[in-house]
């Protein structure tokens, strides 16, 4: 408890008797005396319920396994071994001034890294703008039309009575972000429309529940690609997530692993949506989806969607509602930035690119103001997978072409004519 209270989550084993897999909530009790320990989890926190005391458990099987992916085990009396054998490490700080690994010659040429072999199913003589080298369509565009709130942020307020510094990242010391990723592995994949839009999605979903409870939400782009949903690892259109997200609803990303691939589906299915898999490990080389299946997901839907441009716009519905997703043009330069305001003049934006907008600012020695935007390509890019670009006609694009939608968990009544059936070719 007291590494615990201190310096937060420890990793514990367990045993896992038949009814650990079925517990659906409420305080977990073994009654078999299994202590077998055979699966980890971490500890994350402990209480008591009517006088019952119990241990607060993260587990590893996705959201949809208990009380959102964790349960609690009744405390003090070691059931399923859970007070047996623990383990923790104390955190060192290399963000405050960041700290990087520098792969070595020795680590790039080390023979265990010689046999890696992974195929890839990119082929972007397939898509027309993934041969002009991006992996967005110039214009982001709603098949059904757009689904525009009743009164737009920027008809409610005035962009530049706003404060000059807004990030998301650091509302009052709380970030209200989902986690960064990298759409390029584990190959690499043009699905940057899919991620900058879930992105932006989910940290409005973190933004409207305030706490964060019971853990951040960071919703499935590979759902996406595999449901084609505007588009593949081919490149494609952020406005299909939007419209996938009113119509269908998205899983979060527990319930499909990102692999960067194409699903090899005729249709999108449920297995291509949320999945579980079991027992035995799969040998290398098989999928083993005879041992997978469906499983019942939470629905992350939209209930507006809409497209937007322009600083004032852009900062009312960050302000209001949070990220948002914007197209850029990538250029050789913008892909080796590594900090700092980045600015580079093109006359004519030619958009590539999708990413997230979180935030803006204003430098407080030269007085240059810039966006914050969220890219897809790792954390060892840029700030920590993050970078700041320069406002007006520096900032390759940022301003030309966005889109946003707003949280909702309920069901959007659809019109008769709304079709909600997803294919993946």
């Amino acid at each position: 408890m007291q590494e615990i209270y201190q310096r937060g989550p420890i990793a514990c084993g367990v045993a896992v008797p038949d009814s650990l897999e079925d517990y659906t909530g409420g305080i977990y009790q073994d009654t078999t005396g299994d202590l077998d320990i055979v699966h980890d989890i971490s500890v994350v926190g402990f209480g008591v319920e009517d006088g019952v005391k119990y241990w607060t458990v993260r587990n590893s099987w996705g959201s949809h396994f208990g009380e959102s992916g964790f349960f609690r085990v009744i405390r003090g009396v070691n059931n399923i071994a859970i007070e047996t054998d623990c383990a923790w490490a104390t955190p060192k700080d290399t963000w405050s001034k960041p700290e990087k690994h520098i792969t070595t010659d020795e680590e790039k040429n080390d023979p265990r890294n010689k046999n890696i072999t992974v195929e890839s199913t990119f082929v972007p003589e397939t898509d027309l703008f993934m041969q002009k080298g991006g992996c967005r369509t110039e214009k982001v565009f709603f098949e059904g039309g757009e689904k525009p709130l009743p009164v737009h942020s920027w008809e409610e307020l005035e962009g530049s009575k706003l404060p000059e510094n807004w990030d998301w990242r650091d509302m009052n010391g709380t970030n209200f972000l989902s986690w960064n990723k990298n759409q390029h592995i584990p190959v690499y994949c043009g699905s940057c429309w899919a991620q900058g839009s879930t992105s932006a999605l989910a940290d409005r979903f973190n933004i409207m529940l305030k706490d964060h409870s019971p853990a951040p939400i960071a919703l499935s782009a590979q759902a996406i690609v595999n449901c084609r949903a505007g588009g593949s690892c081919q490149g494609g259109n952020p406005g299909g997530v939007y419209e996938f997200a009113y119509k269908n609803g998205i899983p979060d990303s527990s319930c499909e692993q990102y692999v960067a691939e194409n699903s090899d589906h005729s249709k999108c299915s449920d297995m291509d949506l949320c999945k579980d898999c079991t027992w035995p490990p799969c040998p290398v080389g098989e999928t083993c989806q005879d041992k997978c299946w469906a499983v019942d997901y939470k629905h992350y839907y939209a209930s507006n969607y809409y497209s937007l441009r322009g600083a004032e716009k852009m900062k009312a519905d960050l302000y209001k509602y949070g990220p948002i997703s914007c197209g850029i043009e990538v250029t050789d330069k913008f892909e080796a930035y590594t900090g700092g305001i980045y600015s580079e003049f093109k006359l004519i934006p030619m958009i590539n690119h999708e990413i997230s907008v979180v935030g803006w600012g204003k430098d407080a020695d030269s007085g240059e103001e810039y966006w914050i935007g969220r890219n897809s390509w790792g954390t060892y890019w840029g700030e920590g997978g993050f970078f700041k670009m320069a406002t007006g006609r520096h900032g390759l694009g940022i301003e030309n072409d966005c889109s946003a939608g707003i949280p909702t968990f309920d069901k959007p009544k659809m019109e008769v004519d709304e079709d909600v059936t997803y294919f993946t070719s």
